[in-house]
């Protein structure tokens, strides 16, 4: 598998939720991307969220974006991260760079809303939910469904 490829694959993994119940010694099986490298830190990153640990996958895709700062999916895991450790103004900003560098980026999309879900933000979530319909409706589904949990 390419590093890009990998890459993606990581990123549905959390996206999707299934990072959670994934073997986290998984990771190292990937192919390497070139060390020292962008693609190096966000793999890096991912291995590291899949083993919840926040505070080093923040580390690495801070590094990747230190490598190449136009890099959407290290600001995404990077806002991922800050979110898990309930940095929510951080995360939104990073969420908010992912988006600025792919605007119809569903898995940014997704987790801003949860972002402003946890921060009580439900009006904002709902206008990320309905910009985030006509991308991907599974990415709707679930940012609907946060969104419903914190209504109750």
């Amino acid at each position: 598998m390419r590093p890009r490829v990998a890459l993606a694959v990581a990123g549905a993994l959390i996206v999707s939720g299934s990072i959670a119940s994934a073997d986290p010694d998984a990771w190292t099986n990937l192919p390497a991307a070139p060390p020292g490298t962008a693609e190096s830190k966000v793999t890096e990153g991912f291995a590291l969220a899949a083993r919840e640990d926040w505070p080093g996958a923040e580390g690495a895709f801070r590094e990747a974006i230190r490598f190449r700062a136009e890099f959407p999916e290290a600001w995404n895991g990077l806002g991922h991260a800050l979110r898990n450790q309930k940095r929510y103004d951080e995360s939104v900003k990073s969420y908010q760079e992912a988006l600025r560098l792919r605007p119809d980026y569903p898995q940014a999309l997704e987790y801003l809303g949860e972002a402003y879900v946890q921060m009580g933000k439900l009006d904002d979530a709902r206008a990320v939910l309905e910009r985030l319909r006509s991308l991907d409706p599974r990415e709707a589904d679930a940012l609907a469904g946060a969104i419903g949990e914190a209504d109750k």
